[in-house]
């Protein structure tokens, strides 16, 4: 068991932290890669007791706190886990796709995660400290990682880590995981074969990249899939995939590359399909301008609560590329055909809920969305007012 002190006005203190501190402190001053005989010579200038089974379980809290995720690692190669979160030293949280679970993996205190923290910051070369207490990157093996340290967050420092897929998901997966529906896959097979051009739809781990990298994988392999990402996450199982990746601005604030360069850029790299792995600003002007210059089969997905909210989310989104509302919705409506949405259920399953088409009012010019398919949560299906023109839709592009 770990032992407590306490001091007057400085509350407990952990003491095997501190010692732990003390031996990382020397070792640093060695300015070499340390060896177990180094730990020893540290624990024992420290006054610690000093054994073969001592050393060894200094040596493996010293790796787990300065490799990896430290103690997050072995969530991270958990199977099925997408997100690892941490609230403060003593609520760490994972997703398998069933909803967030409390773990039993704690931290010894605010420093440590705050360490942490910083550590992951640091191995991209970006800053997390008091001046910049917040940071957004991805690191070396793919992992997202956000992080906002406890002087703004309670209960103390806050890290999010969304975990790269380890395999790509086919469509036959998803239908086999009940996320799909034998019918929507048929629907959304031939969206695919059509060329229509779609958004997928869908709160935050709902499965919105996970489905799109799987209607990716449908593409016909001569077909040259161009995905701009602001953070590398869509892997589609394809033969011929090139990707482009933002980068946000350094220390310095310079250096910065948006997606909205990137959607320029690749126009000219001759994309049969291009894909925005996430609509989140500006670049929706210069991607509806390209599907309506010749590019079919575009996609991407947006974070909406329901079909009916995309045309004034991206109403909001292309004011920041300075389009006016009523010219985003003469672009949607000839440059987007439908809209797949996917949606957690109570149980934390995921699932797509609907397929819906954008229509043009007459008069106003407007677009709104009006389902087409509606998926409810038993299996069944139940066809919304725009079935027959999608079906138009995808039996004139066959």
């Amino acid at each position: 068991m770990t032992a407590v002190v306490t001091s007057p006005g400085a509350g407990n203190v952990d003491v095997e932290d501190m010692a732990l501190d003390l031996v990382r402190d020397r070792l640093a001053g060695l300015g070499r890669q340390y060896t177990p005989v180094d730990v020893a010579t540290a624990m024992r200038a420290e006054g610690m007791v000093v054994s073969d089974s001592a050393v060894l379980d200094t040596v493996e809290s010293l790796r787990r706190h300065s490799v990896g995720a430290g103690p997050l690692e072995q969530l991270l190669h958990q199977p099925g886990v997408t997100d690892v979160l941490v609230n403060g030293a003593d609520q760490v949280f994972v997703d398998r796709g069933a909803g967030l679970e409390l773990t039993g993996v704690r931290f010894r205190c605010e420093g440590d995660v705050r360490r942490l923290a910083q550590r992951l910051a640091a191995s991209v070369g970006r800053r997390l400290d008091d001046a910049m207490p917040f940071v957004d990157a991805r690191l070396a093996d793919g992992s997202r990682v956000h992080a906002v340290l406890g002087t703004l967050a309670s209960p103390g420092t806050c890290i999010s880590l969304r975990v790269p897929a380890h395999r790509s998901f086919s469509l036959q997966d998803c239908v086999a995981s009940g996320s799909v529906t034998p019918g929507a896959a048929q629907l959304l097979s031939r969206m695919i074969e059509a060329k229509l051009a779609f958004l997928i739809s869908g709160g935050t781990g709902s499965g919105k990249t996970t489905l799109l990298a799987a209607l990716l994988a449908l593409v016909p392999p001569e077909e040259r899939i161009v995905i701009v990402e602001d953070s590398r996450e869509l892997a589609p199982h394809h033969p011929h995939v090139v990707r482009i990746e933002g980068r946000p601005a350094n220390t310095e604030l310079a250096g910065a590359i948006t997606l909205t360069d990137l959607v320029r850029q690749s126009l000219r790299m001759r994309p049969d399909r291009l894909v925005i792995g996430e609509v989140r600003g500006a670049e929706i002007c210069d991607l509806l301008t390209a599907m309506n210059t010749g590019h079919e089969g575009g996609c991407g997905t947006v974070h909406a609560n329901s079909t009916a909210d995309i045309p004034a989310r991206l109403e909001a989104l292309a004011s920041l590329g300075g389009l006016p509302r009523s010219a985003l919705h003469a672009q949607l409506a000839s440059a987007l055909d439908a809209v797949v949405h996917v949606a957690r259920d109570d149980s934390g399953m995921r699932r797509v809920a609907e397929i819906s088409i954008f229509v043009r009012e007459p008069g106003s010019g407007l677009v709104h969305s009006e389902c087409a398919v509606h998926f409810r949560p038993d299996g069944g299906t139940a066809l919304g007012a725009g079935s027959r023109e999608l079906e138009r839709m995808l039996d004139r592009s066959s």
